[in-house]
């Protein structure tokens, strides 16, 4: 279902509308925020300057420790009382990042991710059961009042409490579930061991993933064991929230709500723009912001970006799914590693569960790499041998797309820890003593 005209005009009347757009959002952060206009009189930049799209590149970038060194109502571009919302980052990495609202702002994101909602195939006839948490988090009030919006039924569920969550599909008839990926996969577990079979016994039909990267594997995984479709969103609070993009039925990549954004691709070690196609770091401009204007965010997630249109009628740009993110690159022994090449890697080895951990730790002064792997509990009441063996395959796997050798550790189903939010795949203990 196409949700908004924008969705299906040409290139060039988005791209007028995004010029206009832009040429209004940098007066008004230059007019109203110091960082901004510091940023740009550094650079030689007036408003006036910006004259098309290709100028996008001459302006500052923003990063989260921006926003930070602001906290919490520097970035602001409006008096607080016209600020009708406030939410913020969990902050467990330092100070928040804090972002506002107006009334309009709130419409539009609500509008905004009624329009993903609608591409991935939530109608009113819908029954959706939010189990992102509520508070602070953007993730869990976005998607509720995108849904109401739609006129789908909500079950603010909220998160946690896995089995009261499984109890509410089978009574409610839910038909579309919001979650982390990670955490869908662990409520099929819930369901399975109190007897009830997910795709024989519930009825959610689609899945609107968001908060966490999504692999194939993954995706392919929530699938089998659901018999739903699942369909990926992508949003942050310093953009927007949810509602940047989104999946349509085609799954051929995220439609960008190009009338509200202007994504980029960028070389995340010079900061120069790369050609469609060309992996690298997204980078975003909020174009129809009152509260928070937000100039060239660089969101550290890699991705790939095509301006062709799609098999669903759509025009706008798409996004590929999270590929990593630059913040996630570790390196061992020398040698650069992202989590998402070792997933890659155990989704080519049948045996092995879609559930892992790993520990990075500095042992004799050199750094070592722990991959947790679970495998089916046949593995542990078998020969010693055939454990072994399979511990073999997946370090020869390792050791072949990493070039770097790894203990594997196998583990036995659900010993890895389950969370309702984002999954915590990589421990670094490196960093204890270093403080």
């Amino acid at each position: 279902m196409i949700w908004d005209q924008h969705e299906v005009w040409p290139r060039e009347e988005i791209e007028k509308l995004q010029l206009s757009r832009l040429k209004e959002t940098v007066a008004r952060a230059y007019g109203n925020v110091a960082f901004y206009r510091e940023a740009l009189d550094r650079q030689g930049i007036k408003p006036e300057d910006i004259k098309s799209l290709a100028d996008l590149k001459r302006l500052p970038f923003t990063t989260k420790d921006d926003l930070r060194r602001y906290y919490p109502y520097g970035m602001f571009a409006v008096p607080m009382r016209k600020i009708v919302r406030v939410h913020s980052s969990s902050g467990t990495t330092g100070l928040p990042t804090v972002v506002g609202y107006t009334r309009r702002d709130l419409d539009n994101w609500t509008d905004l991710v009624a329009r993903i909602i609608s591409q991935a195939g939530v109608t009113a006839d819908d029954i959706v059961q939010i189990s992102f948490g509520y508070g602070m988090f953007t993730g869990g009030f976005g998607l509720h009042y995108g849904m109401e919006r739609v006129g789908a039924t909500v079950l603010p569920i909220s998160s946690g409490n896995s089995l009261r969550q499984i109890r509410t599909m089978r009574d409610f008839g839910v038909t579309a579930l919001v979650s982390t990926p990670s955490y869908a996969l662990h409520l099929a577990e819930v369901a399975e061991e109190n007897g009830i079979d997910p795709k024989r016994d519930l009825k959610v039909r689609v899945g609107l993933f968001g908060g966490e990267g999504s692999s194939d594997w993954l995706r392919s995984e929530i699938a089998s064991r659901w018999g739903m479709t699942p369909t990926d969103n992508y949003g942050l609070s310093e953009v927007m929230g949810p509602g940047i993009a989104g999946e349509c039925e085609a799954a051929c990549g995220m439609h960008i709500s190009e009338d509200h954004v202007i994504a980029e691709v960028i070389d995340p070690e010079t900061g120069e723009q790369l050609p469609y196609g060309q992996e690298g770091e997204l980078v975003l401009t909020a174009v129809n912001k009152e509260a928070l204007p937000v100039l060239r965010f660089r969101t550290k997630d890699l991705t790939t970006l095509s301006p062709e249109p799609c098999g669903c009628g759509r025009t706008t740009m798409r996004m590929a799914r999270v590929l990593g993110r630059t913040d996630d690159m570790m390196v061992i022994r020398g040698v650069n590693v992202f989590p998402s090449q070792i997933e890659a890697a155990l989704a080519e080895i049948p045996e092995v569960e879609p559930f892992y951990q790993l520990i990075v730790e500095t042992k004799n002064y050199l750094d070592t790499l722990t991959v947790q792997v679970e495998v089916p509990e046949r593995y542990f009441t078998g020969s010693f041998g055939e454990l072994e063996a399979l511990q073999k395959k997946i370090a020869g796997k390792l050791q072949t797309i990493l070039g770097l050798s790894a203990k594997i550790k196998l583990v036995e189903p659900k010993t890895l820890p389950r969370t309702a939010g984002k999954a915590q795949r990589v421990i670094d203990n490196r960093q204890v003593g270093r403080a």
